[in-house]
């Protein structure tokens, strides 16, 4: 049985998502059929402004609705240290830790030139930048151990090292290809913990 126009249109978009397949989204749009008109209009709202105000900080590129971001701008974080990351998520699935108090730099993905992405396409510049303040004394990388992280964290150590900060790595207790956002809270408050400066 083919899906009414509308229906249909709805179980394409929630199909977009990432890791959303036709049975899951056909669930969501059932799902959000059946809640109230003023619930769904809510939900609208929420996805504009979240769209219309959410944006890039200027210094670290985490995902703020504020410049710099809330991160950035509290002045009882240590300024010595940055934790760089692939993603935004990533960034959060830290904090969740409570266990790091410095700075962040978000790379907005990692290298991999099979998706023909390259060191000039992530912020690895701006990093750059950040590193000749004074005040930085480590660079923690904190990417996931994929082919494309690990890739990455060396190309990253190699530019980094000559400006004589110390580099250091997470420590994983993690499987090789798992993402950092599905790690339990204890296993990444460990990482940081044990993380290893990188020769």
């Amino acid at each position: 049985m083919e899906y009414t126009k509308p229906l249909a249109n709805l179980v394409e978009y929630f199909q977009k998502f990432p890791g959303i397949g036709p049975k899951s989204a056909q669930r969501m749009a059932f799902f959000l059929l059946k809640m109230p008109l003023s619930e769904v209009e809510k939900f609208a709202q929420s996805m504009v402004v979240a769209k219309e105000t959410i944006k890039y900080c200027e210094t670290c590129f985490n995902m703020s609705a504020s410049n710099p971001c809330e991160i950035c701008s509290d002045d009882t974080r240590d300024k010595s240290t940055i934790c760089v990351v692939a993603e935004t998520k990533d960034l959060i699935a830290i904090e969740k830790t409570r266990e790091y108090r410095g700075q962040y730099h978000v790379l907005q993905g990692v290298i991999s030139p099979i998706d023909g992405v390259g060191a000039e396409d992530i912020r690895i510049k701006e990093l750059l930048v950040r590193i000749t303040d004074e005040r930085v004394k480590e660079v923690i990388l904190a990417l996931s151990p994929s082919v494309e992280g690990e890739a990455t964290s060396l190309y990253l150590s190699r530019l980094i090292k000559p400006f004589k900060i110390k580099v250091s790595r997470i420590a994983f207790g993690l499987p090789v290809g798992a993402d950092l956002e599905y790690a339990d809270e204890i296993t990444l408050a460990r990482a940081i913990e044990g993380r290893r400066e990188l020769d």
